[in-house]
């Protein structure tokens, strides 16, 4: 519990005025900031191959983030994807406050060490206005996830959206906060 409040606290009195300085903004009010990280699952080929049986990834999902997902259903009827419409096909959890902070501090210090082969995220996978999005091709890396226990692999995404207005103010931020980004040669 102690680093959740250091994650908090220390952007508020060491990252904020520093990223105030760096970015030559006037305010510190209009220093950027994380409102909120979304874990995404799609379901496609899962769904498939488990005949609809999706409660696996559901308690999969509850444990890395710590609050009970949502199901995401189709909006309208897609027959090059075989999908209908209100049918279940995504589970997805939004994490804001002490969760989210608790959340950012496990990912940058014990999950991404533990990827395979990790030399860093990418850059460039900004949207334009500063949101950042990390995708992870097996939900093992996180360590509330016990090997024993895993039935099928399954990925998922994380989205981070921020108040910045650009790339480079969202990089700064994440960047901040201890993100390992890969270094350009």
């Amino acid at each position: 519990m102690t680093k959740l409040v250091d994650l908090k606290t220390r952007f508020n009195k060491e990252i904020a005025p520093e990223l105030k300085k760096t970015l030559n903004l006037k305010n510190v009010m209009a220093v950027p900031k994380i409102t909120k990280v979304t874990l995404n699952v799609g379901l496609g080929t899962y769904l498939k191959t488990h005949n609809k049986d999706y409660s696996n990834v559901v308690e999969n999902l509850t444990k890395i983030s710590g609050q009970k997902p949502v199901l995401t259903k189709a909006k309208k009827a897609i027959s090059n994807f075989k999908t209908r419409k209100d049918e279940i096909i995504g589970i997805k959890v939004t994490l804001r406050g002490n969760r989210m902070y608790d959340f950012l501090n496990k990912l940058i210090n014990i999950t991404f060490p533990r990827v395979r082969d990790f030399r860093g995220i990418s850059p460039k996978a900004f949207d334009g206005k500063g949101n950042y999005a990390v995708g992870f091709k097996e939900h093992m890396v996180f360590p509330e996830i016990s090997p024993d226990d895993v039935m099928k692999i399954h990925g998922l995404e994380i989205c981070i959206s921020t108040t910045a207005t650009t790339n480079e103010q969202g990089f700064e931020l994440l960047k901040a906060f201890g993100f390992p980004f890969k270094t350009s040669k």
